[in-house]
């Protein structure tokens, strides 16, 4: 595929790192206005460059704002060249034209593009699963918690009815590109919940992982290598099962008593701070005092003012449940798990003494 690039910010640029060293993916002309370091010899200020380029077969266009990115669109399309777009403003505004347009010259035109954290994620994939049975979308995570668990594996879910991600579909991305420099203007709440699901991941599947972030001198400089051995545990995971009949279910660890804190919290908890607290009743009694300094030490929650009362509604609406009964995942020592199938108020027990 030979690409011409509308636009060069953090994205356009993200585009173009993840091509390079790519056999199948060249970015033969990129559309700027004014001069990048970097891109000098394929760089231009004329769209005709990119229209009139025989060997460019797909432009990505990822200017953002309505024009002239609408007509840029239109012009790439009756060129004959197939387009992606992560535009919105533009899509939402245009997609009748730009499909009939598409349509009518014979080219694809793909435009489903995830930009922003696990919610954005989980929108984008449900709207690109259930749209003409599926069309292809592209997630760029930008926090941590999604960089690390959210932005792969193909889950995509939507909350109804004050139950947490109750409606969705498997559908995996086309791709995925992340870009740790986008961390860098996230508030420390934002990091400090990411690093939950790393710790998640680590309690159940990568005891040395846990041992690096609870040594840490830095977490923040340590963030691109916890990032890879998160996915890289999740990769794993999910490669063997993609539609969570068996092993994928141990990536709930934590999710289970966290989903309904984050339920019953109305919005004042992060997903990742809900996850921690939900850690901590799932693990042993000897691993728990290990496990409240790792969170403590990641700058999470490890106590909460909750009720019995509050919690119990929606851990019987766990998607997780079987009939009456949820399965839970629970950890005795680092690197390994163990399925327990549960009673609502079996949990709540477990919670006593430890969040209650």
């Amino acid at each position: 595929m030979h690409i011409g690039l509308l636009g060069f910010g953090v994205v356009g640029a993200g585009v173009y790192d993840w091509t390079r060293g790519r056999a199948d993916l060249t970015v033969d002309r990129v559309l700027v206005r004014s001069s990048k370091p970097g891109i000098e010899t394929i760089s231009t200020h004329s769209i005709e460059d990119i229209l009139n380029d025989p060997a460019i077969d797909t432009v990505v266009e990822v200017m953002g704002g309505l024009h002239p990115a609408y007509e840029y669109i239109c012009a790439a399309i009756e060129a004959g060249k197939h387009v992606v777009t992560a535009n919105k403003a533009v899509v939402a505004a245009y997609y009748p034209q730009l499909t009939a347009l598409a349509r009518q010259h014979g080219v694809a035109l793909r435009c489903t593009a995830a930009v922003g954290g696990g919610i954005a994620g989980d929108l984008a994939g449900f709207a690109a699963a259930t749209y003409m049975r599926g069309v292809d979308f592209y997630n760029i995570p930008t926090t941590l918690l999604s960089q690390v668990d959210s932005s792969i594996g193909g889950k995509t879910a939507i909350d109804m009815d004050g139950v947490k991600n109750i409606v969705g579909a498997f559908h995996q991305p086309r791709a995925v590109l992340i870009d740790p420099d986008t961390l860098r203007t996230l508030p420390p709440r934002q990091i400090s919940a990411g690093l939950a699901e790393s710790v998640k991941m680590a309690l159940t599947s990568d005891a040395d992982l846990l041992d690096r972030i609870e040594r840490s001198a830095d977490l923040t400089a340590g963030l691109p290598e916890i990032i890879a051995r998160s996915l890289t545990i999740k990769k794993n995971v999910v490669e063997q099962d993609p539609h969570e009949h068996g092993l994928r279910r141990v990536l709930n660890f934590g999710h289970t008593v966290g989903h309904a804190i984050e339920s019953s919290a109305g919005g004042r908890l992060l997903h990742g701070e809900c996850v921690a607290l939900g850690m901590l009743p799932m693990c042993a009694p000897a691993l728990r005092p290990r496990l409240i300094r790792v969170l403590r030490k990641c700058g999470l929650p490890t106590e909460i003012e909750t009720t019995r009362e509050a919690l119990l509604p929606y851990l019987r609406h766990d998607k997780k449940g079987q009939g009456a009964a949820v399965t839970a995942v629970e950890v005795d020592e680092p690197g390994s798990f163990r399925f327990t199938t549960m009673m609502p108020e079996e949990i709540l027990h477990r919670l006593e003494g430890v969040l209650l």
